[in-house]
């Protein structure tokens, strides 16, 4: 049992805002990191204790505090028992969170497959009603381009977002993919979003991602190749693929569109959250150059052989993301014309101008593809340029909060 004298320390887990029924809006923490399933409700009264959980502050000083600031009394006894649940639920960080931590990192470690994480909830997991799902949903919204000879691709952006909702993004960038995948490709880098945090700017997973379709294989010389490029450990937030689900639906779509092909994948999280939060653009870091200059070495070297993807979506605002309001069409329409600012930047290769633009506003557009399409941009192959195929902002029906997502295919 928690005392007056223990110092709460809330994990770094996802949090946003949704609709409640009973309070209106509730505080929701997930993690991310895949340690437990299970998500927690912050009702309005009790936010002023739970964001005191930092490690700063004992249970009594926390208590004090948040009286003040809610204007009605909270004993020390109201605070251990909140703290008490939500350890319970392994969201502080303390021993039970690092007993199920090491227990969820080996088990992770000695799995030979990464499981389909998000089968059955962000996509089917029978396998006749997805294939159903991506060719009549998905791929049959691509707009047909007529009279021009096809081109070979290089990279491709596709959205991360589920494919419920990104169905006709994902239908344009993976429609691109199978009319302009070169006969010899067999290899995809596949950079994801990571949304948990991470320690290290990148981190390998060495290990096939499992799909509905039947496993997508990973490239292991090849993933061991770049790993040993690094100067810091590639594997050391390989957990975070566990239930990262920015790779996972790549997965989903390559598997189904390469069918038997034989190819491999190389999944690789993006996180550079140090720059993000800085501002500074990771070509000067080292240690984030060191993966990236390996893997445009290996995209030199086997030419059309490897295609480059970055699962990673655009904005992020409105009420579920910490906005007061949601967006009216005005201001969704200077969101549009930013994201299209940001788009021809990374569609003209400009990785650095293409940072800097993203990084100016992300506090408020929350761009979480940043990373990943950085990376796209680092790694693809010489000459490139691309092609935004489609833009979308995806509206929440019962708040009115957006994702915006693109596709962009590119060629060279």
């Amino acid at each position: 049992m928690a005392s007056s004298a223990y110092r709460p320390t809330l994990r770094a887990v996802e949090t946003i805002v949704v609709p409640d029924p009973d309070h209106g809006r509730v505080l929701v923490l997930r993690d991310t990191q895949g340690v437990t399933a299970a998500h927690a409700c912050i009702p309005p009264a009790l936010i002023p204790i739970v964001a005191r959980f930092t490690g700063a502050q004992t249970c009594a000083e926390i208590a004090r505090e948040a009286s003040g600031e809610l204007g009605q009394p909270v004993t020390t006894a109201d605070v251990e028992r909140i703290a008490e649940e939500l350890s319970r639920g392994l969201f502080l960080d303390g021993p039970l969170y690092r007993a199920a931590l090491d227990d969820v990192r080996q088990r992770f470690r000695d799995a030979t497959l990464r499981p389909a994480s998000h089968a059955g909830a962000a996509y089917s997991a029978n396998e006749r009603e997805l294939v159903a799902y991506l060719n009549d949903r998905c791929l049959a919204q691509a707009t047909v381009r007529t009279g021009t000879p096809p081109r070979t691709l290089t990279a491709l952006v596709a959205p991360h977002i589920d494919p419920w909702r990104g169905a006709v993004g994902y239908g344009h960038a993976y429609a691109a993919l199978r009319d302009g995948l070169p006969e010899e490709a067999d290899t995809f880098v596949v950079f994801g979003t990571s949304h948990a945090p991470m320690d290290e700017p990148f981190a390998l997973c060495r290990k096939g991602f499992d799909t509905p379709l039947g496993p997508m294989p990973a490239d292991l010389e090849a993933i061991d190749r770049i790993g040993a490029r690094c100067p810091y450990d590639p594997y050391a937030d390989e957990l975070n693929h566990k239930r990262e689900h920015s790779i996972e639906f790549q997965a989903v779509f390559l598997k189904h569109v390469l069918g038997d092909r034989p190819a491999r994948i190389i999944p690789v999280l993006a996180g550079l959250g140090r720059h993000q939060a800085r501002g500074t653009d990771p070509g000067g870091d080292t240690k984030a150059m060191a993966l990236l200059d390996a893997v445009r070495e290996l995209v030199e070297e086997r030419g059309r052989r490897v295609v480059v993807v970055a699962g990673a979506d655009l904005a992020h605002v409105g009420p579920r993301f910490g906005d007061p309001l949601a967006l009216g069409a005005e201001l969704r329409e200077e969101l549009g014309k930013k994201d299209a600012g940001s788009l021809e930047l990374a569609t003209n290769g400009e990785a650095g101008g293409f940072w800097g633009d993203v990084a100016g506003d992300l506090e408020t557009r929350r761009v979480c593809g940043l990373a990943p399409m950085y990376a796209l941009l680092r790694t693809m192959r010489g000459g490139s340029r691309g092609a935004v195929l489609h833009y979308e902002q995806t509206v929440d029906g019962e708040d009115g909060s957006i994702v915006s997502h693109a596709a962009v295919a590119f060629h060279g």
